[in-house]
């Protein structure tokens, strides 16, 4: 396919936005394989099409200008894989038509993929973080058993449409100064099937589906998060015309923990000590979401001050290893005293002294972040 967009449209490169759409349709209806006779008018008719999908797009064409067809490095070209069917840009240009000259694409409408599901589903922190296999319970359309999901009553059949005669579709031709078109539509009577039921099947009143309840197994991957939605491919509900299921879409919610808080892969859990361990250092167990774990807190410890227990977070959604656990101390003051523990603070604040110091810390959010690497 030439790359030389504006010479396929005859246009030069300064062409406004009229010239171009009058140039394409100049050559479309000259190209357009329903009645041209010129040798690969349907491969003529798609290269300008290709043109006209660049240059008619104000963000493509200022790329095209730029760098060319191959697009800048690493960008590949444009693919024109995924470009609209040029009988749809044609339709576009010219009005919802679907033919030219009296001829055009005929043939019923083709396969439609099933509609999407969408539920919710409740799991567990623990779920969360390592993953679960859950069953979960839809409701769904699915293919009449009676009928087969044809709708005809069993021994019976569905009839070719009279309105489409098996097509799919209408046609009606429209006269304009520029040549007779051809406007498809699908077809009213049957909706594109291309057949009617004269003898409804019982169970599903001639619509072929009926809707049931069924149970699903579900894999919650470990590392997904509170309102992650995952997708179960085929679990929708059936096509139309043979076309494939839709799918299945779960939005997650995770219940909170009674005492574990996570910032994306990291957990973190307060923990309070007494004044005693902080001051004189204690070895303390933690919790942790692999059972519990001993760390060693050294003499002066601070209230806020933060251990990193490395590998024992959330794993990564799409693997690669685990987030941390940050344990932040909380030294714990108490409220009510026995008169023996009144003495001995009463003595212990005497060797202290009374002077109140005035140190510029972090703050505890700060400290926070630090750990965390915010």
């Amino acid at each position: 396919m030439s790359t030389d967009y504006y010479s396929l449209l005859g246009v030069e490169r300064d062409a406004s936005p009229e010239e171009i759409k009058k140039a394409y349709r100049q050559l479309a209806r000259k190209y357009h394989p329903d009645v041209s006779h010129e040798p690969n008018a349907e491969d003529k008719f798609k290269e300008v099409n290709a043109a006209y999908e660049v240059l008619s797009d104000a963000e493509k064409r200022a790329m095209y200008d730029r760098y060319g067809a191959e697009g800048p490095p690493g960008f590949g070209g444009f693919d024109f894989g995924d470009m609209r069917d040029p009988f749809d840009i044609f339709a576009e240009v010219f009005g919802n038509l679907g033919g030219f000259g009296g001829f055009g694409r005929s043939g019923r409408a083709g396969p439609r993929r099933g509609n999407d599901l969408r539920t919710s589903l409740e799991i567990t922190f623990e779920e969360a973080a390592f993953g679960a296999e859950k069953d979960i319970e839809v409701r769904r359309q699915e293919l009449c058993s009676v009928c087969d999901g044809s709708g005809a009553e069993p021994g019976t059949s569905p009839e070719t449409c009279p309105e489409c005669r098996g097509t799919g579709q209408t046609r009606q031709v429209q006269h304009t100064l520029l040549g007779s078109f051809v406007n498809i539509t699908t077809c009213p009577r049957c909706q594109g099937k291309g057949t009617v039921v004269k003898s409804p099947c019982e169970e599903c009143h001639g619509s072929g589906r009926v809707y049931a309840n069924r149970h699903i197994e579900v894999n919650v991957p470990a590392g997904v998060d509170d309102g992650i939605t995952i997708r179960v491919s085929g679990q929708g509900e059936p096509g139309e015309l043979g076309g494939p299921k839709g799918n299945l879409y779960i939005t997650l919610s995770v219940k909170p923990h009674e005492y574990f808080k996570r910032r994306g892969t990291d957990i973190i859990l307060e923990m309070q000590i007494n004044v005693a361990q902080a001051a004189l250092g204690d070895t303390v167990t933690v919790p942790t979401l692999d059972g519990d774990r001993e760390i060693s807190v050294p003499a002066g410890t601070q209230s806020g001050a933060i251990f990193r227990l490395r590998g024992l977070g959330v794993p990564q959604l799409r693997g690669g290893g685990r987030g941390d656990q940050l344990v932040v101390i909380q030294v714990a003051i108490p409220k009510r005293l026995t008169d023996e523990q009144k003495e001995l603070f009463y003595n212990l604040g005497l060797t202290l002294g009374t002077e109140v110091v005035v140190e510029d810390k972090q703050s505890f959010v700060d400290r926070v972040r630090d750990a965390l690497g915010l």
